[in-house]
Formats: structure tokens, sequence, C-alpha cells
């Protein structure tokens, strides 16, 4: 099985090594010249476009940005692919999306898998990612040795075309919830005069701990944004009221990486627009 990957950014190119160092022959492809060299420079082939790449895979994963891309490159590749390649959209993009490419991939004679990963950059770096997938399920256990090699928590089938996409919409939600709770709570305890990294420690073993906790301080807020405004609008055409989405939705876009760096590890952080610290004993602290 040959494997095309497109998109070789942070996790494109870390998925596509770990599918090499798995035994399979990949290219890669991506507008940046740069990140070809970097990929050629890790011993994974490349193509300097989308009809050679076509020529040279019989599995294509889409680790593109937006969904314009995912569209556009989806829509090509089953153009110029051959007689049963299978399309693989590992990306981040609304269910209606996926839903929509299926039938017209079917009309060209191409397969559909939708595959988005959680678990992020690390993940993708060591190769411990986790594939929520839609589609049907012949189309996923004939892919499911490539997503293997990137996905070492495993290769989970939700439902049809769409469902992945729902799901990790699902977790991206319960992540930002967590991550604006883990902030407050730490909050509490940094204002309090405890060490705020000291306190993650112990409610890591505490029962409200979370995972997104245990990995916080790697948490990089890059796509909260994009996240948010997905989920809610899911929730919108659904007819759902998720009051609480709403409002961590507001909060979590305030909030960046350098805040949690220094809830962690300084004296002071920001907290929607107040710097917070320690109160001294006169203002009710510990000490």
């Amino acid at each position: 099985m040959r494997v095309g990957v497109v998109g070789t950014g942070e996790m494109g190119l870390a998925m596509a090594g770990h599918i090499r160092d798995k035994g399979f022959a990949v290219s890669c492809h991506d507008v940046s010249v740069e990140r070809m060299e970097l990929a050629a420079e890790r011993g994974i082939g490349t193509a300097a476009n989308l009809r050679i790449l076509a020529g040279q895979a019989d599995v294509f994963i889409l680790a593109v940005a937006t969904d314009e891309q995912v569209f556009a490159t989806a829509r090509e590749l089953a153009d110029r692919a051959g007689e049963g390649a299978v399309i693989v959209i590992a990306a981040t993009v609304n269910p209606d999306t996926v839903r929509n490419l299926g039938p017209q991939l079917a009309g060209r004679g191409k397969h559909l898998v939708d595959a988005p990963v959680v678990y992020g950059s690390s993940g993708a770096r060591e190769g411990t990612l986790l594939s929520l997938c839609g589609g049907e399920e012949a189309d996923i256990e004939y892919v499911r040795p490539v997503l293997a090699c990137y996905s070492g928590r495993g290769v989970m089938r939700v439902g049809p075309l769409g469902a992945g996409q729902v799901a990790k919409s699902c977790n991206n939600l319960l992540h930002w919830v967590h991550c604006v709770a883990n902030f407050e709570a730490l909050l509490i305890a940094k204002r309090y005069g405890i060490d705020a990294q000291r306190m993650r420690e112990i409610l890591l073993e505490c029962p409200g701990t979370n995972g997104t906790l245990r990995r916080w301080d790697t948490t990089r807020f890059t796509w909260q944004e994009k996240d948010m405004d997905l989920t809610l609008d899911l929730a919108q055409r659904a007819g759902l009221m998720l009051p609480l989405a709403g409002q961590v939705d507001q909060i979590i876009k305030s909030l960046n990486a350098a805040d949690v760096k220094a809830l962690l590890y300084e004296k002071e952080t920001t907290y929607l627009g107040r710097r917070v610290g320690a109160m001294t004993a006169e203002e009710g602290g510990l000490s």
C-alpha cells in the first residue's frame, strides 16, 4: 500500500514520518517549499504537485488547515488518483464538508474516510494519536494499518461520514472547558499563596482531575477559536442550548499559553484583563 500525505505542517510531517518508519512507501506534498525540503531531509518522498502525488499513492492523508483546502484537495485527488483510492481527512473540519464530499468522491470511484486525530502535536511526534473515524467499516478497516502507524492510542470507528468530526468537536469542547476550569481552580490556589504547579500535581491525584490538566503545561492554545466556533455552530444547527459552552467560548479566546505559564511558574498571571498574584496575610492570604 502506497501512502500520500498532503500538508506537512507539524502534524502532517510527524504522521508521514511514522508511516515511513512502519515500512510503508510514503510521499508528501505541501505548498511550502520549506516544509517540503524538511520532509526530504527526513527521508520522506516529495511530490511537486497533487497531480504527481496522485500517481504515487493509493491512500491519501489530508492534514491541511481549512475546509476549503480539504474540499479542493480531495476533489483534485479524486479526479487524478487511481480507481479505488481512499482519501482520509485527518484535519478538523465541519461534518457537512465530509458528508458533501462523500457522494462526490464515490461518483469518481474513490472512497472517503473521516479520521480527525486527538492528542495534538505531542501525540503526533510520539505516534500516540487517537483517530476518530467516520465512514464505511470496510473503508476504515482498509486504511487502519496506515492510521495505526501514528495512532498509538487506537483507530476507533464512531459512525458514518461526519461522525469523526462530531466526535472531535465533543473532545475539543471538553478540552477547552477543562482549560478554563483548570485555570480558575489554580487561580484560587495561587491567590491564597499555594504554588500553582504544586497544586496541579496534587490535583492530578484527586478525583476532580482531567486529561487536559495532566498535559496542560504543554497546551499551546492554537485552535481554540476555530474549535469553539465549530462546536457552537453544530449546537445552533441542532437547536441545542449550551450556555456553558457559550461562556467558555468567550473566556477561552482571552487565554493563551503565556498566561498558563505565568500561572504555573511566575508570581503573577493575567485573567480576564486583571493581574492576579498571592494575597498578603493582611488581605487574607495563608502566609
